[in-house]
């Protein structure tokens, strides 16, 4: 099964970045990018891959512990930006460092549970909401989220989310997400 580790924004910051999201879609050229539907949003924090079903208790082991390690901490839904031409999101502030530590945390439960995570990079914590597939100037709905700024919500949990790949062919469809586990940051809950 495809697995990634992430945190959910609240509803009330989910509505919050649609309002926003909205005008940026009103802009000029935006149908061209294929967007990210709401049910869609969270912050991917280690993307595992296909992971085999009998590795999933071990890892589910080790990101529980990884969530237990970690406080809650504040964060709020702020401005965007983009990843060269092709891929479109919101930004983050708040405890970004914890946010940092967590995804630190949940790589390397992926890795000592035996899962290749390939190479490690800084993590930049992003909300994608739109892509594409040819080169696109995002610059001018970066400009319009450049102001957008969500209010404050305590993350106090993580979740390991199974992605399901569109295979119908269907123009436009969307990966499904579902969560497969959830625990709480702190040992709270």
């Amino acid at each position: 099964m495809r697995l990634f580790a992430a945190v959910l924004p609240p509803d009330h910051a989910c509505r919050e970045l649609a309002s926003a999201v909205d005008r940026v879609r009103s802009l000029p050229g935006a149908d061209a990018l294929r967007w990210t539907p709401r049910p869609g949003w969270h912050f991917t924090l280690a993307f595992y891959g296909e992971v085999a079903e009998e590795t999933v208790p071990e890892l589910s082991e080790r990101l529980a512990r990884a969530a237990r390690r970690t406080d809650s901490f504040p964060l709020a839904l702020r401005g965007g930006g983009h990843f060269g031409d092709r891929a479109l999101w919101a930004g983050a502030e708040g405890d970004v460092g914890t946010m940092r530590l967590l995804a630190e945390r949940t790589e390397a439960a992926g890795r000592k549970a035996g899962i290749e995570m390939g190479e490690h990079r800084r993590y930049h914590p992003h909300l994608s909401i739109a892509r594409t597939r040819r080169p696109h100037d995002l610059r001018p709905y970066v400009a319009e989220l450049r102001h957008f700024t969500g209010s404050e919500w305590t993350v106090d949990e993580l979740r390991l989310v199974r992605s399901r790949l569109p295979v119908s062919g269907v123009r436009g469809e969307q990966p499904r997400y579902e969560t497969v586990a959830r625990w709480p940051l702190g040992g709270a809950g």
